[in-house]
């Protein structure tokens, strides 16, 4: 890293992810460095584990989080440095409405009929995303609405590859956990499993859905309310999550607590029950999604730039 530095003379090192923490040390106190935190914050971490990651903090001019509770958490362990958050960002243009072929064409492969109700569930098949949460929730569910599929969308880490991200076990062994769940509970019939979706899937499956959940038990942020947002879609979120902190109870989407599966079986029949709340907070969380726009997100680090470069 060194060796770059004095082979193209950076104006300012951008660190990503907690792995890379202790690069900001290693460069010195001569090279301009930012620090980017993903994953959730906690000032009640272990202490030696909380100083460990504090002390290599202090070693940046300045770190990003995802949200502002984190930063609030950040700065009770005694932070002296300068912190902000900046909640991620994704491309609107990604997320364009599909036609109602491609629609079309997702149900009939995935057997979704005409008159079910969709709850979609998008995210890596791992045990944080917490899958089993909705699982569990579902006979409840389907009680009163019989009808009602869930839909599983994503695959391993990095589920963006078509191989199947990284090929860990903890995927293949979580989806097992989840079917066996799944067959105890006997509602194969009403559980669909996708796999990784491309892009024009993904949008289709969204517009299916009568209402995402994103049941994380914990969650550095979370793009997936954004992306079912971009779409007017009403998603209802775990507390566990950053993006938590963006919900207004009722205006722009439903909290539940994380593993409550009886909370949100009713906050999901909720929703089913009431179509027109599913829209109105769909459209409002249409509008709160912009807070995540990739112009926001461009301007905001852009910002945190020039005031670190400012300060020779």
């Amino acid at each position: 890293m060194l060796n770059l530095q004095i082979e193209n003379n950076f104006d300012i090192f951008y660190i990503h992810d907690f792995q890379q923490l202790p690069i900001g040390a290693m460069l010195g106190p001569n090279v301009h460095k930012i620090f980017r935190w993903h994953i959730p914050f906690d000032s009640n971490f272990k202490t030696s584990w909380r100083n460990f990651i504090v002390k290599y903090m202090e070693d940046y001019e300045a770190v990003i989080l995802s949200c502002k509770k984190y930063v609030d958490e950040l700065e009770k362990t005694g932070f002296k440095g300068k912190a902000y958050w900046i909640y991620p960002h994704l491309n609107e243009a990604n997320y364009s409405k599909p036609s109602n072929s491609e629609i079309n064409d997702f149900c009939e492969r995935f057997g979704i009929t005409e008159n079910e109700r969709v709850v979609l569930v998008v995210g890596r098949v791992v045990p944080i995303k917490g899958q089993d949460t909705v699982v569990k929730a579902l006979p409840k569910i389907l009680k009163r609405f019989p009808d009602t599929k869930l839909v599983l969308a994503g695959n391993g880490s990095f589920s963006g590859s078509v191989k199947g991200g990284l090929g860990l076990m903890k995927t293949p062994v979580w989806r097992g956990v989840l079917e066996y769940l799944i067959k105890d509970l006997d509602v194969e019939n009403n559980v669909v499993f996708t796999g990784y979706l491309p892009q024009d899937e993904l949008n289709a499956a969204y517009e299916r859905a009568d209402l995402t959940v994103f049941p994380s038990l914990k969650d550095g942020f979370g793009l997936v309310p954004v992306e079912s947002w971009l779409h007017k879609k009403t998603c209802i979120i775990s507390r566990g999550a950053g993006i938590s902190e963006l919900i207004k109870e009722g205006e722009n989407g439903l909290m539940f607590t994380p593993k409550k599966h009886v909370e949100l079986s009713e906050k999901i029949m909720y929703l089913l029950s009431k179509p027109e709340a599913g829209y109105r907070m769909g459209e409002k969380g249409f509008e709160t999604a912009k807070k995540c726009s990739l112009k926001n997100g461009m301007k905001s680090v852009s910002n945190v730039f020039s005031e670190v470069v400012g300060n020779v």
